[in-house]
Protein backbone atom coordinates (compact mmCIF):
# COMPACT_ATOMS: atom_id res chain seq x y z
CA UNK A 1 0.00 0.00 0.00
CA UNK A 2 1.58 3.56 -0.85
CA UNK A 3 1.47 6.06 1.52
CA UNK A 4 -0.50 7.87 -0.77
CA UNK A 5 -3.37 5.28 0.03
CA UNK A 6 -2.46 4.84 3.52
CA UNK A 7 -6.00 4.79 5.99
CA UNK A 8 -6.07 7.04 8.57
CA UNK A 9 -5.25 6.71 12.36
CA UNK A 10 -2.60 3.35 11.70
CA UNK A 11 -0.55 5.37 14.43
CA UNK A 12 -2.44 7.42 16.02
CA UNK A 13 -0.87 10.39 18.65
CA UNK A 14 -2.78 11.32 21.89
CA UNK A 15 -1.39 15.42 20.74
CA UNK A 16 -2.37 15.01 17.05
CA UNK A 17 -6.15 15.29 15.88
CA UNK A 18 -7.35 12.08 14.40
CA UNK A 19 -10.77 12.20 12.53
CA UNK A 20 -13.32 12.13 15.15
CA UNK A 21 -11.31 14.81 17.17
CA UNK A 22 -11.39 16.98 13.94
CA UNK A 23 -15.36 16.54 13.70
CA UNK A 24 -16.10 17.14 17.58
CA UNK A 25 -13.98 20.76 17.22
CA UNK A 26 -15.69 21.62 14.24
CA UNK A 27 -19.42 20.61 15.80
CA UNK A 28 -18.40 22.25 18.89
CA UNK A 29 -17.20 25.40 17.05
CA UNK A 30 -20.05 25.48 14.47
CA UNK A 31 -17.73 25.28 11.38
CA UNK A 32 -18.45 23.59 8.28
CA UNK A 33 -15.50 23.44 5.98
CA UNK A 34 -16.44 25.86 2.89
CA UNK A 35 -15.55 25.81 -1.03
CA UNK A 36 -15.57 29.36 -0.62
CA UNK A 37 -13.03 29.21 1.64
CA UNK A 38 -10.90 26.32 -0.06
CA UNK A 39 -11.15 24.44 3.38
CA UNK A 40 -9.71 20.46 3.71
CA UNK A 41 -8.86 19.80 7.09
CA UNK A 42 -6.50 17.11 7.38
CA UNK A 43 -7.83 14.75 9.82
CA UNK A 44 -5.04 11.54 9.62
CA UNK A 45 -2.09 12.14 12.49
CA UNK A 46 0.27 9.85 9.65
CA UNK A 47 -0.26 12.84 6.90
CA UNK A 48 0.61 15.95 8.93
CA UNK A 49 3.37 13.61 10.20
CA UNK A 50 4.72 12.46 6.72
CA UNK A 51 4.12 16.20 5.72
CA UNK A 52 6.53 17.46 9.04
CA UNK A 53 9.13 14.43 7.93
CA UNK A 54 9.21 15.36 4.47
CA UNK A 55 9.42 19.30 5.08
CA UNK A 56 12.64 18.07 6.89
CA UNK A 57 11.81 20.32 10.11
CA UNK A 58 14.58 20.57 12.69
CA UNK A 59 14.40 21.22 16.12
CA UNK A 60 15.71 24.44 15.43
CA UNK A 61 13.64 25.63 13.00
CA UNK A 62 11.39 28.67 13.64
CA UNK A 63 7.69 27.59 11.12
CA UNK A 64 5.25 29.55 9.94
CA UNK A 65 2.19 27.97 8.53
CA UNK A 66 -0.34 29.53 6.55
CA UNK A 67 -4.52 28.81 6.95
CA UNK A 68 -3.94 26.02 10.13
CA UNK A 69 -7.52 25.15 10.63
CA UNK A 70 -8.56 23.32 13.14
CA UNK A 71 -4.79 22.87 13.77
CA UNK A 72 -4.28 19.22 12.85
CA UNK A 73 -0.62 20.19 10.90
CA UNK A 74 -0.03 23.08 13.49
CA UNK A 75 0.58 20.41 16.18
CA UNK A 76 2.93 17.93 14.40
CA UNK A 77 4.86 21.25 13.68
CA UNK A 78 5.20 21.76 17.43
CA UNK A 79 6.16 18.66 17.96
CA UNK A 80 9.56 18.85 15.38
CA UNK A 81 10.47 22.84 15.33
CA UNK A 82 11.31 24.88 18.25
CA UNK A 83 8.69 27.24 17.56
CA UNK A 84 5.57 27.65 15.19
CA UNK A 85 3.68 31.09 13.75
CA UNK A 86 0.38 30.35 12.67
CA UNK A 87 -1.50 32.57 10.65
CA UNK A 88 -5.15 32.18 10.27
CA UNK A 89 -7.85 34.27 8.19
CA UNK A 90 -10.89 32.85 9.67
CA UNK A 91 -12.28 34.65 12.52
CA UNK A 92 -13.75 31.29 14.78
CA UNK A 93 -10.72 29.29 13.45
CA UNK A 94 -8.44 31.94 14.92
CA UNK A 95 -9.89 32.19 18.12
CA UNK A 96 -10.11 28.58 18.83
CA UNK A 97 -6.62 27.50 17.68
CA UNK A 98 -4.81 28.79 20.95
CA UNK A 99 -6.96 26.77 23.00
CA UNK A 100 -6.29 23.74 20.74
CA UNK A 101 -2.67 23.98 21.18
CA UNK A 102 -2.77 24.50 25.17
CA UNK A 103 -5.19 21.64 25.69
CA UNK A 104 -3.36 19.29 23.44
CA UNK A 105 0.22 20.31 23.52
CA UNK A 106 0.31 22.07 27.10
CA UNK A 107 4.07 21.89 27.34
CA UNK A 108 4.92 23.75 23.47
CA UNK A 109 1.96 26.62 24.12
CA UNK A 110 4.93 29.39 24.61
CA UNK A 111 6.40 27.94 21.60
CA UNK A 112 3.19 29.14 19.40
CA UNK A 113 2.19 32.20 17.71
CA UNK A 114 -1.36 33.19 16.24
CA UNK A 115 -1.37 36.06 13.72
CA UNK A 116 -4.96 37.00 12.56
CA UNK A 117 -4.91 37.86 9.17
CA UNK A 118 -5.34 37.41 5.25
CA UNK A 119 -1.42 35.68 4.98
CA UNK A 120 -1.69 38.27 2.18
CA UNK A 121 -1.58 41.33 4.02
CA UNK A 122 1.17 39.99 6.71
CA UNK A 123 4.04 42.55 6.24
CA UNK A 124 5.76 41.20 9.82
CA UNK A 125 5.68 38.54 12.03
CA UNK A 126 6.32 37.74 15.77
CA UNK A 127 9.30 36.38 17.31
CA UNK A 128 12.47 35.51 15.37
CA UNK A 129 12.41 35.27 11.60
CA UNK A 130 10.85 32.02 9.87
CA UNK A 131 13.26 29.83 8.47
CA UNK A 132 10.68 27.46 6.94
CA UNK A 133 6.88 27.57 5.42
CA UNK A 134 5.12 24.38 5.66
CA UNK A 135 1.51 24.79 4.90
CA UNK A 136 -1.91 23.14 3.51
CA UNK A 137 -2.61 26.23 1.05
CA UNK A 138 -5.92 26.76 0.19
CA UNK A 139 -6.47 25.70 -3.83
CA UNK A 140 -8.15 29.13 -4.51
CA UNK A 141 -5.04 31.18 -3.38
CA UNK A 142 -2.25 28.84 -3.16
CA UNK A 143 0.08 30.45 -5.88
CA UNK A 144 -0.25 33.90 -4.88
CA UNK A 145 0.23 32.96 -1.13
CA UNK A 146 2.69 31.06 -1.78
CA UNK A 147 5.04 33.65 -3.56
CA UNK A 148 4.47 36.56 -1.40
CA UNK A 149 5.23 34.67 1.40
CA UNK A 150 8.75 33.71 -0.15
CA UNK A 151 8.98 37.36 -0.91
CA UNK A 152 8.29 39.22 2.24
CA UNK A 153 10.42 36.75 4.28
CA UNK A 154 13.36 36.18 2.58
CA UNK A 155 14.59 34.18 5.86
CA UNK A 156 12.73 31.50 4.94
CA UNK A 157 14.97 28.70 3.58
CA UNK A 158 12.87 25.95 3.20
CA UNK A 159 9.19 25.07 1.77
CA UNK A 160 6.89 22.58 1.72
CA UNK A 161 3.40 23.19 0.74
CA UNK A 162 0.23 20.94 -0.14
CA UNK A 163 -1.35 22.23 -2.86
CA UNK A 164 -3.89 20.54 -5.14
CA UNK A 165 -1.88 18.04 -7.67
CA UNK A 166 -2.16 20.37 -10.80
CA UNK A 167 -1.07 23.35 -9.19
CA UNK A 168 2.06 21.29 -7.58
CA UNK A 169 2.46 19.92 -11.23
CA UNK A 170 2.75 23.41 -12.16
CA UNK A 171 5.04 24.85 -9.50
CA UNK A 172 7.41 21.79 -10.39
CA UNK A 173 7.45 22.44 -13.87
CA UNK A 174 10.81 22.31 -15.83
CA UNK A 175 11.02 24.40 -19.13
CA UNK A 176 9.90 22.54 -22.24
CA UNK A 177 7.02 21.10 -20.07
CA UNK A 178 3.23 21.56 -21.30
CA UNK A 179 2.36 22.94 -17.90
CA UNK A 180 5.46 25.14 -17.27
CA UNK A 181 4.23 28.41 -16.85
CA UNK A 182 3.95 32.03 -14.61
CA UNK A 183 3.67 29.81 -11.35
CA UNK A 184 7.20 27.34 -12.26
CA UNK A 185 9.09 30.72 -13.61
CA UNK A 186 7.92 32.93 -10.42
CA UNK A 187 8.79 30.09 -8.25
CA UNK A 188 11.96 29.62 -9.72
CA UNK A 189 12.80 33.09 -9.26
CA UNK A 190 13.22 32.66 -5.55
CA UNK A 191 13.88 28.75 -4.86
CA UNK A 192 14.38 25.41 -6.70
CA UNK A 193 11.25 23.92 -6.66
CA UNK A 194 10.68 20.03 -7.04
CA UNK A 195 7.64 17.64 -6.61
CA UNK A 196 7.88 16.10 -3.02
CA UNK A 197 5.14 13.47 -3.18
CA UNK A 198 1.09 12.62 -3.66
CA UNK A 199 -1.85 12.84 -1.17
CA UNK A 200 -4.97 11.21 -1.41
CA UNK A 201 -8.29 12.47 -0.90
CA UNK A 202 -9.23 10.41 1.79
CA UNK A 203 -6.84 11.83 4.28
CA UNK A 204 -9.31 15.18 4.35
CA UNK A 205 -12.69 16.59 5.71
CA UNK A 206 -14.51 16.92 3.29
CA UNK A 207 -12.76 14.78 1.06
CA UNK A 208 -11.95 16.84 -1.96
CA UNK A 209 -12.92 16.43 -5.63
CA UNK A 210 -9.25 16.67 -7.06
CA UNK A 211 -5.69 14.83 -5.58
CA UNK A 212 -3.32 17.12 -3.76
CA UNK A 213 0.46 16.92 -4.02
CA UNK A 214 3.39 18.37 -1.88
CA UNK A 215 5.99 20.96 -3.33
CA UNK A 216 9.40 21.58 -2.04
CA UNK A 217 11.05 24.68 -2.43
CA UNK A 218 14.71 25.24 -1.04
CA UNK A 219 15.79 29.12 -1.11
CA UNK A 220 18.40 29.79 -3.97
CA UNK A 221 21.57 30.11 -1.92
CA UNK A 222 22.17 33.19 -4.39
CA UNK A 223 19.99 35.48 -6.00
CA UNK A 224 19.52 35.14 -9.48
CA UNK A 225 22.46 37.41 -11.23
CA UNK A 226 20.80 39.97 -13.12
CA UNK A 227 20.31 43.51 -13.29
CA UNK A 228 16.73 43.72 -13.72
CA UNK A 229 14.80 44.01 -10.77
CA UNK A 230 11.86 41.16 -10.32
CA UNK A 231 9.39 43.37 -10.95
CA UNK A 232 10.85 43.76 -14.71
CA UNK A 233 11.64 40.15 -14.80
CA UNK A 234 8.38 39.50 -13.88
CA UNK A 235 6.34 41.77 -16.34
CA UNK A 236 8.44 39.58 -19.23
CA UNK A 237 7.01 36.29 -17.88
CA UNK A 238 3.51 38.02 -17.38
CA UNK A 239 3.32 38.99 -21.14
CA UNK A 240 5.50 35.64 -22.93
CA UNK A 241 2.57 33.69 -21.44
CA UNK A 242 -0.44 36.08 -21.59
CA UNK A 243 -0.18 34.94 -25.52
CA UNK A 244 1.72 31.20 -24.86
CA UNK A 245 1.00 30.01 -28.58
CA UNK A 246 2.53 32.95 -30.01
CA UNK A 247 6.58 33.29 -30.75
CA UNK A 248 8.21 35.87 -28.44
CA UNK A 249 8.41 38.27 -31.02
CA UNK A 250 4.94 38.78 -30.97
CA UNK A 251 3.65 37.68 -27.47
CA UNK A 252 6.22 40.29 -26.22
CA UNK A 253 5.18 43.36 -28.63
CA UNK A 254 3.08 45.31 -26.35
CA UNK A 255 6.07 45.14 -23.60
CA UNK A 256 8.83 46.07 -26.00
CA UNK A 257 6.82 48.63 -27.62
CA UNK A 258 6.77 46.77 -30.91
CA UNK A 259 7.14 43.32 -32.74
CA UNK A 260 10.68 45.09 -33.93
CA UNK A 261 12.07 46.13 -29.87
CA UNK A 262 10.79 42.45 -28.80
CA UNK A 263 13.22 40.79 -31.37
CA UNK A 264 16.10 42.98 -30.74
CA UNK A 265 15.75 42.11 -26.59
CA UNK A 266 15.32 38.86 -27.49
CA UNK A 267 18.65 38.57 -29.91
CA UNK A 268 20.74 40.85 -27.12
CA UNK A 269 19.36 38.45 -24.59
CA UNK A 270 20.81 35.12 -26.80
CA UNK A 271 17.34 33.83 -26.63
CA UNK A 272 15.49 33.00 -30.34
CA UNK A 273 12.61 35.52 -31.24
CA UNK A 274 10.91 32.53 -32.87
CA UNK A 275 10.71 30.64 -29.51
CA UNK A 276 7.75 30.35 -26.93
CA UNK A 277 7.89 30.76 -23.43
CA UNK A 278 7.24 27.64 -22.05
CA UNK A 279 10.81 26.87 -23.24
CA UNK A 280 12.59 29.35 -21.03
CA UNK A 281 14.44 29.75 -17.87
CA UNK A 282 13.75 32.26 -15.05
CA UNK A 283 17.63 33.36 -15.98
CA UNK A 284 16.85 33.77 -20.08
CA UNK A 285 13.92 35.78 -18.67
CA UNK A 286 16.10 37.90 -16.76
CA UNK A 287 18.46 38.45 -19.59
CA UNK A 288 15.13 39.41 -21.74
CA UNK A 289 14.47 41.96 -19.18
CA UNK A 290 17.61 43.75 -18.98
CA UNK A 291 17.83 44.72 -22.61
CA UNK A 292 14.29 46.18 -23.00
CA UNK A 293 14.15 48.67 -25.38
CA UNK A 294 15.07 52.16 -23.40
CA UNK A 295 12.35 53.98 -24.84
CA UNK A 296 9.82 51.46 -23.28
CA UNK A 297 11.95 52.24 -19.35
CA UNK A 298 10.08 53.68 -16.87
CA UNK A 299 11.71 57.48 -16.78
CA UNK A 300 14.06 57.88 -13.25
Amino acid sequence: MSTAEQQPNETPSDALLGPADIRELAAALGVRPTKQKGQNFVIDANTVRRIVRTAEVRPDDVVVEVGPGLGSLTLALLEAADRVTAVEIDDILAAALPATIEARMPGRKDRFALVHSDAMLVTELPGPAPTALVANLPYNVAVPVLLTMLDRFPSIERTLVMVQAEVADRLAAEPGNKVYGVPSVKANWYAHVKRAGSIGRKVFWPAPNVDSGLVSLVRRAEPIKTTATKAEVFAVVDAAFAQRRKTLRAALAGWAGSAAGAEAALVAAGVSPQARGESLTVEEFAAIAENKPEAQRPAL
